[in-house]
């Protein structure tokens, strides 16, 4: 019966060692100076504790695929193929591990591959959100431009209450005097005789008729022309009364429709072109004139502004006054003040201005 064989000391410490390998990651490195081999042991300094184990030479792992190169066995190894491997230490990952001694040793370590699943819509604390969820943490900020506008002059867009030369409601009241009448009719007519309101009504009339300064095809009064009236009454035994009342002008008058008011005044009320902190001052006519339209629906809408005089020259003159005031005292595109001048020979000498929305009537 053959006697096995026994196993070499320095094979058992060299398997121990590359057992501690396996259990945690090799390090190695180059001495900075060895001495020649004495001999096949040599003593290796590990934990804190002299080991006694076999002389052994490191190779690093090569690329799969290749052949591992080690030094021929009974011969020198080169001094810079050489590796010392200390317990306690950290250094070179080795994916595989060749040890040659007495006898040689080949040891190989599994390294899985690492592999990053995350998935960012299931990460704690983060939430998914939108271009418009940026956009509203930071609202812009359109008071601190405005105060700091307000800081330096005064705001052309204020309200004047005190202003009042445009009439309100009715241009003019009628009171009739008559008593005992069937029927009735009023009639306003202009400097040519022709008719631009009646009113008419059975049994006995009101106390005060108001005319509000529109006709009756939708135009209004012209102020600085003349008007003036004819009353009519018929009582129940066929008889009638006809009563013609002295002329009256118009005064400058506002009047609201559902886009916003109309205005309608005097080219007199322009006015001079006064001086004020050095720059041209507006009408107050204009003034009063902004102050209605920014407190209305028309305040940043289209607005018409026609003017109406005896010559082309005169009309277009105004016409552009009134644009450049309104456009400095109401907010919004100057663009949107639409200029238009007509030409009568019948109109008022100074010319008549008739501000209005776009689609009011």
């Amino acid at each position: 019966m053959p006697r096995p064989r026994p196993v070499p000391c320095a094979l058992l410490v060299l398997l121990m060692l590359a057992g501690a390998a396996c259990a945690a990651p090799a390090t190695a490195r180059h001495p900075a100076s060895r001495a020649p081999a004495a001999g096949p042991r040599s003593a290796v300094k590990g934990g804190g504790a002299d080991t006694v184990a076999a002389a052994a030479r490191v190779q690093p792992a090569a690329a799969p695929g290749s052949a591992v190169a080690t030094a021929p066995r009974g011969g020198s190894a080169a001094a810079d193929s050489g590796m010392t491997l200390r317990g306690g230490q950290e250094g070179t990952v080795f994916r595989t591990l060749t040890v040659e001694g007495e006898d040689r040793v080949h040891v190989e370590f599994e390294r899985p591959a690492l592999e990053l699943a995350l998935d960012p819509a299931q990460v704690p604390g983060l939430d998914l959100g939108t271009a418009r969820d940026v956009l509203d943490r930071t609202l812009p900020d359109l008071v601190t431009p405005l105060l700091a506008t307000s800081a330096v002059g005064p705001s052309p867009y204020v309200a004047r209450p005190w202003l009042q030369q445009f009439g309100g409601g009715a241009v003019v009241r009628f009171r009739p005097q008559t008593r005992d009448v069937e029927r009735w009719k009023l009639i306003v007519v202009d400097s040519k005789g022709q008719t631009v309101r009646s009113f008419e009504g059975r049994g006995r009339p009101p106390q005060e008729i108001a005319w509000d300064g529109r006709a009756a095809d939708g135009s209004t009064a012209i102020p600085g022309l003349t008007y003036s009236y004819a009353f009519e009454a018929t009582d129940r035994a066929g008889n009638r009364r006809n009563v013609v009342g002295k002329g009256f002008g118009v005064n400058a008058f506002c009047f609201d429709t559902p886009q916003g008011p109309v205005l309608t005044f005097s080219g007199r009320l322009l006015g001079a072109t006064a001086r004020a902190e050095g720059r041209d001052a507006p009408a107050e006519i204009l003034l009063e004139a902004a102050s209605r339209l920014n407190q209305s629906p028309a305040a940043q809408g289209a607005l018409h502004v026609t003017a109406t005089a005896r010559s082309r020259e005169q009309a277009a003159d105004l016409a552009g006054r009134v644009v450049r005031g309104l456009g400095a005292l109401t907010p919004g595109n100057p663009a949107r003040l639409m200029a238009e001048d007509r030409v009568e020979p019948d109109a008022p000498a100074d010319g008549v201005i008739r501000i209005s929305p776009a689609r009011a009537k």
